[in-house]
């Protein structure tokens, strides 16, 4: 079984650097100079990804999601979700019975992004997805590892690595 650690910190400033504050233009360093949050450097990351990832913020809007990500959670292309709910996309989770029923909205809730953004801790756990685009498809197997993403020691939303099981 594969070992899998994941660990993020955050960056120390350099001597003389001054802390990030709002701006007009996302975040920018108290003497003018442009500045990017952590948040912000997330979503680049996630966006250029190789492997399945996504990026929500803390009002579950898809703020970032990997190409293979798309690809395996049948979401169509990154472009197309971006910004939208992550419960409102075209993500729709399955319980794990023989019906494949849908997740009543208790279970919705403890899936590991929204466990994570809501909890600020790690979370972990198998989803069950059906891709929309294809109903003959099958239903793909997930393990989903999030973690909280924070900006000012605030949770700012939620980082999830996927994993086809």
């Amino acid at each position: 079984m594969a070992h899998v650690e994941l660990s993020i910190s955050e960056a120390f400033p350099t001597p003389g650097a001054s802390s990030l504050q709002p701006g007009p233009t996302g975040f920018d360093n108290a003497d003018g100079s442009g500045g990017v949050d952590g948040f912000t450097r997330w979503s680049e990351t996630v966006s250029t990804a190789a492997e399945p990832c996504l990026l929500i913020d803390r009002d579950t809007v898809i703020s970032a999601v990997s190409s293979s990500g798309c690809q395996l959670l049948g979401l169509g292309s990154p472009i197309s979700v971006l910004g939208r709910p992550l419960l409102g996309s075209d993500l729709r989770l399955l319980d794990f019975t023989a019906a494949r029923g849908d997740l009543t909205e208790q279970d919705v809730e403890r899936i590991p992004p929204l466990l994570a953004l809501h909890s600020g801790r790690l979370a972990r756990g198998l989803l069950r997805v059906r891709c929309p685009a294809d109903d003959d498809q099958a239903d793909a197997t997930v393990d989903a590892i999030s973690t909280p993403v924070l900006t000012d020691g605030l949770v700012a939303g939620s980082l999830t690595f996927f994993s086809e099981v």
